[in-house]
């Protein structure tokens, strides 16, 4: 017999499967074609459900409408379909003259309720092969799937053995079907529009021409995109034998589709319109919240779980829907399995549509409350077992003693890009909160069999217990980068002993699908050469280490380098950014700190200014005051509008570039973002995080570009690569090492069992409540040790205090990982914690001053990479879990200021020409060491010295000509250049005179 390698062929076997899943074959032709193409909808299956289900509604509006009752109750319907939506439509039903007549069933949660069964169970699901939609023109439609009539799914079907793929059913519903067709309109009958071939499928809510936007929906291929060949059936098979079968399309249509909608801004921020989507899942975020729920009915409460998903993938949605399903769980005997779901996050994105998002689907206000005030509005949230609560993590270690009385019943916590911080206190805090363990649980769970527990004992224990993992809280936490500690506390053990994620989406299926952008493939790297000079008679010994990095520091900061990068930087903007995204494009600049953040501030401004660059805005962001010697900055008053306006102000068309010194590197969701310019170390996940803020899809946005002035791109390609495809852990971390530690803080002698002993009693006593009283007899007992430590040497000193606090964080996550009891390792664990605060600092900690004894001579950046950093496929990659080494310290190096200089020359000078040549600072010392201007900046205001230091700049400026003529010309000749050095070395001269 010959194969049949046709389309249709392809179309017979997904419609023989449908059926066989519980779909009806259903041809239209004839009056039930005319009718379809008048009102886009199958009106005879639509009325012979409606007549089935709901007699008494029909007969009352049959009284009400009289023998046109058909036309008129259709035309209610067309009319609701046009105005709320489908989505609406399905969910809420149509009223009509009195009565609701509902579109559609969804199947009950329980099979308790029979009617409900009998109704669900009365749906028409059928399937029609090659529909026309319109008397204008003599297309027709592959594939469309009914639910009552409503022509809920197309499809459009290609098979490569015919030349055609899936792309040519994408081109085929972007170019060929008109949406302004009935059928077509966004939100009125189509949900969901597939491009189907036997390897690949793509999905779109609304047809808009070229400007249509296609998702896959695939279930990806180790790692990458695609599908994994199947046995003995097509790659796509999961579309119509799983996804559209009835019971899970019901389940997408009332528990996971939903209306977006986002206001549409002007210039200045105010709300001119508003722009709708609807939602429907994708592949990876359906599997994942469907199996999230089926395990939790499988295992109860109690669970770890880690969801490993791709930055940009859709996290924000994944967790709506999840937070959602898991408040709406219930067992066997239809009690509620969770009391109340928490979200901590820190994204405020995520509070408005997830409130949005779980009021379309269950139509209830009050299920969403955001915990945007103390500790109280969270603790009555629990209490009141509101259903979803949003906060952030870094409320919980205030609340223990607010909910300390807390009914203790069953949580699920959802963590919004899980790290290490939630395997510390914080997540303890919280933990103990909702934990309903008891001290005899403890001891039946984990067989302990110590009989002769003092109450002191006994407390610890408890303490302990509910610090690790929690019969009564569930942790789904979600994070696209995965450190060693967050795969020990949050994975699921494998067959292999082994922690691993509980669902993936790699970010090289979410980059090789489209669906986020790859932020490697077009990089720069430039390198910055440099020489100090030191400006000293004496050679003094100092810090090798910090010496090194405080020169570093000083030459980062050092005006003419942020003016240098700062004119680099712009103009790569206006001459390459700007043209990006049909004119749209923003940037981001990465800088080293809140100091360099507020400096590069000033530098653009003044550059901007300078040029006449109108239609070039910035905008900074920095937590907190930064001081720049004698001047205080605040983010608000340098942007000139309030923080929280920021992201909607960038938003906007006014401001082009963002400098951020630490915000907004993560959890920033601006797909308008192009291009980032570097000038920070970045390494491991920080430098994903920060350089995967670039990678959010638009339309128009096919690239991104780094400019990166600090790292090199084998340090980059090394941090990404672990992230690429599944993220796995060498070895699990061994609870034992906590006893080679301790071992390691004995022979310092520097605190007894009974000091130890005392100072727990004194914790456990306080309870909840503070004590003034407890504090008195608190450092008392410590100040013993801390004298015992003033005796040691200065090695011993930093040893022990390495290896006290890496006892102290190591003993901290393994609570999280590891059922673990010893209580003498925890009263030690509570001691340190006290003692370590209280040490006196040693050499180490102390700063090294060198900008006073340095100048920055030659100084010129160079284009030194250009191109794509490739990752490799290699099937995934396997951390290292935290170290946890001996803690000896290593006696600081110290070497003469000159070697340090001369080695710093070395790795960045290079051959200079005059121009390189800098004598501004010279210009300075010889302004610091005149006895004149020391007087007058140490007797007058910052203003009235400023007059006195004018008149006085030029003096020095010529008395240094013979040393640089080019430089010194300028400031003869050009006035800007002139006010902007005189202004500059004015506040430099000024702070360092009065310090």
């Amino acid at each position: 017999m010959a194969i049949d390698s046709t389309e249709t062929g392809f179309e017979t076997n997904i419609e023989d499967s449908l059926i066989a899943c519980g779909y009806t074959k259903r041809t239209l032709e004839g009056e039930a074609s005319r009718l379809f193409k008048k009102y886009a909808l199958d009106v005879e299956q639509l009325f012979s459900f409606l007549e089935e289900t709901q007699e008494k509604s029909m007969r009352a509006l049959e009284r009400a409408y009289g023998s046109s009752y058909k036309e008129k109750v259709l035309n209610r319907i067309c009319s609701q379909l046009q105005k709320q939506g489908v989505i609406y439509c399905l969910r809420h039903g149509i009223k009509d003259r009195g009565v609701t007549l509902k579109l559609i069933y969804n199947k009950p949660p329980t099979t308790m309720n029979q009617l409900m069964n009998d109704l669900y169970s009365k749906n028409r699901f059928t399937v029609s092969r090659q529909v026309y939609y319109s008397d204008r023109h003599n297309n027709s439609l592959d594939m469309v799937l009914f639910v009552n009539g409503l022509p809920l799914v197309v499809k459009e079907l290609k098979n490569p053995l015919t030349g055609q793929t899936v792309e040519d059913a994408m081109k085929q519903l972007k170019f060929d079907r008109d949406p302004n067709e009935q059928l077509f309109k966004f939100n009125e009958r189509v949900v969901v529009y597939f491009a189907v071939d036997p390897d690949e499928v793509f999905m779109t809510t609304e047809l808009k021409k070229a400007k249509t936007y296609f998702l896959p929906f695939n279930r990806g291929n180790e790692g990458g995109k695609g599908n994994k060949p199947v046995y003995n059936n097509y790659r796509t098979y999961y579309l119509w034998e799983e996804i559209l079968i009835p019971d899970s399309l019901l389940d997408i249509l009332f528990r996971f589709v939903f209306v977006k909608k986002d206001d549409i801004l002007d210039s200045n921020g105010e709300t001119i319109g508003e722009r709708k989507a609807l939602i429907f899942p994708r592949f990876h975020q359906l599997d994942v919240v469907r199996k999230l729920e089926k395990d939790v009915q499988m295992k109860s409460v109690g669970q770890n779980y880690l969801i490993q998903h791709s930055a940009g993938s859709g996290k924000t949605n994944s967790i709506s829907w999840l937070s959602h399903r898991l408040a709406k769980l219930h067992d066997e005997e239809n009690n509620a399995v969770f009391s109340s779901v928490i979200v901590i996050t820190d994204r405020r994105v995520l509070d408005k549509q997830l409130q949005d998002a779980v009021y379309q689907l269950e139509h209830k206000a009050g299920m969403v409350e955001r915990i945007n005030k103390d500790s109280n509005q969270l603790a009555q949230a629990i209490n009141g077992e509101t259903r979803i609560i949003i906060t952030t993590l870094q409320k919980f270690p205030f609340i223990l003693e607010k909910v300390s009385d807390l009914d203790r019943k069953k949580y699920a916590v959802i963590i919004d890009e899980a790290h290490s911080s939630q395997g510390g206190k914080a997540s303890t805090a919280l933990t103990n909160i909702l934990s309903d363990k008891t001290l005899e649980d403890a001891y039946e769970e984990d067989r302990i069999a110590e009989e002769n527990l003092d109450n002191l004992d006994e407390q610890i224990v408890e303490t302990i217990m509910k610090s690790g993992k929690q019969d009564n809280v569930s942790f789904f936490a979600f994070t696209a980068t995965p450190k060693p500690k967050t795969l020990e506390k949050f994975g699921t053990v494998g067959t292999d002993g082994k922690p691993h994620a509980f669902h993936e989406y790699t970010m090289r299926q979410a980059i090789e699908e489209g669906f986020i952008l790859d932020v490697l493939s077009n990089y720069t790297t430039y390198k910055t050469f440099y020489k100090i000079a030191k400006q000293v008679d004496d050679d003094p010994m100092v810090s090798k280490k910090q010496a090194t990095k405080k020169l570093a520091q000083y030459v980062s900061l050092h005006p003419h380098n942020i003016a240098q990068k700062t004119e680099i930087i712009i103009e790569h903007y206006r001459n390459f950014t700007r043209h990006k995204i049909g004119g749209r494009a923003k940037a981001m600049v990465v800088t080293a700190s809140r100091l360099h953040a507020v400096r590069y501030k000033i530098a653009f401004d003044q550059y901007i200014n300078k040029m006449g660059y109108e239609d070039l805005k910035t905008v900074v962001a920095f937590s907190g005051t930064v001081k720049d010697g004698e001047i205080s900055y605040l983010e608000s008053s340098m942007n000139g509008f309030s923080e929280k306006e920021l992201p909607d102000k960038f938003n906007s068309d006014e401001y082009k570039i963002l400098l951020v010194a630490e915000k907004y590197q993560t959890g920033f969701d601006e797909p308008l973002l192009h291009t980032m310019y570097v000038d920070k170390p970045l390494s491991g996940i920080k430098a994903v995080q920060t350089l995967s803020r670039l990678n959010r899809t638009c339309p128009g946005k096919d690239d991104t570009f780094v400019l990166d002035f600090v790292n090199e791109p084998e340090e980059i390609k090394a941090s990404f690569q672990p992230y690429y495809e599944v993220t796995g852990l060498e070895e699990v971390t061994d609870p034992n090492i906590l006893y080679d530690m301790q071992e390691e803080l004995e022979p310092y002698q520097l605190f007894t069992e009974e000091e130890v002993k005392a100072v727990n009693e004194l914790e456990i006593k306080g309870g909840f409540k503070k004590s003034t009283k407890a504090q008195t007899e608190l450092n008392a007992l410590i100040d013993k040790g801390v004298e015992r430590f003033k005796n040691l040497e200065e090695e011993e000193k930093e040893a022990f205090k390495a290896a006290a606090t890496k006892f102290v964080r190591t003993y901290g996550f393994i609570l999280q990982i590891a059922t673990f009891i010893d209580i003498e390792l925890h009263k030690l664990y509570i001691y340190l914690n006290y003692l370590l605060r209280k040490l006196p600092r040693g050499s180490k900690d102390k700063d090294v001053y060198v900008a006073d004894d340095v100048a920055l001579q030659y100084y010129r950046n160079q284009k030194v990479f250009e191109g794509s950093i490739e990752l490799e496929k290699s099937g995934g990659v396997e951390l290292k879990p935290t170290s946890y080494g001996a803690g000896a310290a290593v006696e600081e190096e110290k070497v003469r200021l000159s070697s340090v200089l001369d080695k710093l020359n070395e790795r960045f000078g290079t051959e200079f020409t005059e121009v390189d040549f800098l004598s501004r600072d010279q210009v300075k010392e010889d302004m610091l060491k005149s006895e004149d201007i020391q007087q007058k900046a140490k007797n007058n205001t910052k203003d009235n010295f400023k007059f006195a230091f004018e008149k006085s700049f030029m003096d020095f400026v010529i008395d240094r000509m013979g040393s640089n003529e080019k430089f010194f010309m300028k400031i003869l000749e050009n006035e800007e250049f002139k006010e902007f050095i005189m202004e500059d070395m004015m506040n430099e001269v000024y702070s360092e005179m009065n310090r």
